[in-house]
């Protein structure tokens, strides 16, 4: 169900070198980044952790810069669930659409302001 996780931080040299070496040992390696998320994976399709600094480029804390994703199984899905949660009192993060050319997501936070994205990969 969850396509990848951000991981805040405040020191992007020292994160990737920490989590270089420690997902490594879970067979994950970088497999892309967009300037500022680092995204580490183990094959296309699985689920993976990203790494970097928050979006609002204030301090990475425990909860800025950290975000759960949601797969979808293609854009369809991703606007319906988008369009669900902001029925059901989310509020808009980001409406769906194409962010690179292999992710199309949308954002949004819950009622009690937890952040989530729901996303198709690939």
């Amino acid at each position: 169900m969850l396509a990848y996780v951000t991981l805040g931080s405040n020191d992007i040299p020292k994160a990737l070198e920490f989590y270089d070496a420690l997902l490594a040992e879970v067979g994950a390696k970088r497999a892309f980044d967009n300037g500022r998320l680092y995204f580490y994976g183990t094959g296309p399709g699985q689920p993976m952790v990203a790494v970097g600094g928050p979006y609002d480029e204030k301090s990475a804390s425990c909860g800025n810069g950290v975000m759960a994703a949601l797969a979808a199984p293609d854009k369809e899905t991703v606007d319906k669930v988008y369009a669900k949660a902001m029925e059901l009192g989310a509020t808009d993060e980001g409406g769906p659409g194409q962010r690179m050319p292999i992710f199309y997501g949308a954002y949004f936070r819950d009622p009690d302001g937890n952040k989530l994205c729901v996303c198709k990969l690939g």
